[in-house]
């Protein structure tokens, strides 16, 4: 089963949350050591991937619901009825 590739949306919410916990743990730690910030790394990694995880995926498409519309009926407009004009006898030649 091959795996779903991310969407926009979790690139993007997943990048900033690396970006700004390292960035928080960093000065909130205080740390300058290779394992410290080897630590806060891995640790920023992690909660990316689970926010990244988190963001709702759309699921499969689904065509609307189209009502069709009911053919129109027919309109039975009244017909003007002819002229009626009187019966022209012919003369006899």
């Amino acid at each position: 089963m091959a795996m779903p590739r991310p969407t926009a949306a979790q690139l993007a919410y997943g990048s900033c949350t690396v970006v700004l916990a390292t960035l928080a743990m960093l000065l909130l730690s205080g740390t300058s050591s290779g394992a410290g910030i080897a630590v806060v790394a891995v640790s920023a990694l992690a909660l990316g991937l689970l926010v990244a995880m988190r963001v709702p995926v759309p699921g499969p498409r689904r065509p609307a619901a189209v009502e069709q519309p009911a053919p129109p009926e027919a309109v039975r407009a009244p017909l003007p009825s002819p002229a009626r004009e009187p019966a022209r006898e012919r003369a006899a030649p």
